[in-house]
C-alpha cells in the first residue's frame, strides 16, 4: 500500500503544514485483481489449444507448401496423386483428367449427374446415370472418335451415323416404325437378307433404280394377296437363261393331234396370261380365259 503525503508552506515561512489523514490507494486490489488473473489465464489456456488443435489439423489433413497430402495446388489446378476422392456435396470444375497410368472412375450409390449451364446458370445440357437407366438431354448429341472422326449425332430432327457401315447383331434384327434412307443393304456373310413387314406394307424408292443382287443364292419376294412390278416409262426385262411360271391358268379348249403337250402363252388386254395348247397357228383367240 503506498502513501501520499502532501507537504505544503506558507510563503515567507518555513514551517511545514500539518500532515493531513487523507491515503490514496493507486492499483487494482480484491475480488477485482483475482479475476484479472483468472481471465489472462484463461486467455492463455484457450491461446495453448487453438495452437494445439491448429497443429493437430495440420499434421492429420497432411498439409504442406504444395497442397494438403496427395491433394496438390497449383496453377494449373487441383491434382491428386494417388488414393480416390470422396465429394459430399456438388463439385464445379472445368476440366477433370484421370492419372495417365489408370481411367477415370466416377461412382456413386443413387447416381451420377453432370450438368452443362451457360453464364446465366441456366441448364443448357444434363446427363444422369442411374441404377436403372441413364438419360441425357441436350439439343445436339455429338459422338467422335479418337481421330476426331464423327461417329453419332442426332438432334431434334434427324440422326447420323458416320462410319461407313452399320452393323445391327441382334437375333431379331433391325426394327424400323418409318423410312429408312441407305445406299447399300446387305447381310453377313453366309447369312441371309431378309425385308419384311408383317401388318403393312414393304414398298423401296430410289431415282435411278433399285437393284437385287444374290451372288451364291437366290432371291424370293413372296406376298400374301399380289406382287406389282411396274414401270412407269421404262421396259420390264427378265433376263435369265430360263423363266418359268408354274402356276399360270390353262385353257379348257385344246387342239387335237398335239401330243408333244406343247403350249403357247397368252395375254388378255387386262396383261393376264394364260396358257394354250399349240397348234399350226395361234389357238389364244379360240380359247380366251381372260
Amino acid at each position: 500500500m503506498v502513501r501520499e503525503q502532501y507537504v505544503t508552506t506558507t510563503q515567507g515561512s518555513s514551517s511545514p503544514r500539518p500532515v493531513p489523514d487523507h491515503v490514496y490507494k493507486i492499483g487494482i486490489y480484491g475480488w477485482r485483481k483475482r479475476c484479472l488473473y483468472l481471465f489472462v489465464l484463461l486467455l492463455i489456456i484457450i491461446l495453448v489449444v487453438n495452437f494445439a488443435l491448429t497443429i493437430w489439423i495440420l499434421r492429420v489433413m497432411w498439409f504442406n507448401t504444395e497442397g494438403m497430402g496427395l491433394l496438390q495446388v497449383n496453377s494449373d489446378g487441383v491434382k491428386l496423386e494417388e488414393g480416390e476422392s470422396e465429394f459430399l456435396f456438388p463439385v464445379y470444375a472445368q476440366e477433370i483428367h484421370s492419372r495417365e497410368d489408370s481411367s477415370l472412375l466416377v461412382h456413386s450409390s443413387e447416381n451420377v449427374s453432370l450438368h452443362a449451364r451457360d453464364e446465366n446458370g441456366d441448364v443448357t445440357g444434363r446427363m444422369s446415370v442411374g441404377p436403372t437407366e441413364a438419360q441425357g438431354h441436350t439439343q445436339n448429341l455429338l459422338i467422335n472418335s479418337h481421330n476426331d472422326n464423327m461417329l453419332f449425332t442426332a438432334d431434334g430432327a434427324q440422326a447420323v451415323i458416320g462410319p461407313d457401315k452399320l452393323r445391327v447383331t441382334g437375333p431379331e434384327g433391325a426394327l424400323f416404325q418409318h423410312s429408312v434412307e441407305v445406299p447399300v443393304l446387305k447381310s453377313e456373310v453366309l447369312k441371309d437378307l431378309r425385308l419384311e413387314s408383317p401388318t403393312r406394307s414393304l414398298s423401296m424408292e430410289a431415282p435411278k433404280g433399285v437393284h437385287f443382287k444374290a451372288l451364291a443364292g437366290n432371291i424370293e419376294v413372296a406376298s400374301n394377296m399380289d406382287v406389282i412390278l411396274q414401270s412407269s416409262i421404262g421396259l420390264l426385262v427378265l433376263d435369265a437363261e430360263t423363266v418359268r411360271m408354274p402356276s399360270l391358268p390353262q385353257s379348257e379348249g385344246g387342239v387335237s393331234g398335239n401330243a408333244q403337250g406343247l403350249y403357247e402363252v397368252c395375254v388378255c388386254l387386262s396383261g393376264k396370261l394364260f396358257l394354250s395348247k399349240a397348234g399350226v397357228t395361234s389357238t389364244c383367240s379360240e380359247n380366251q380365259e381372260c
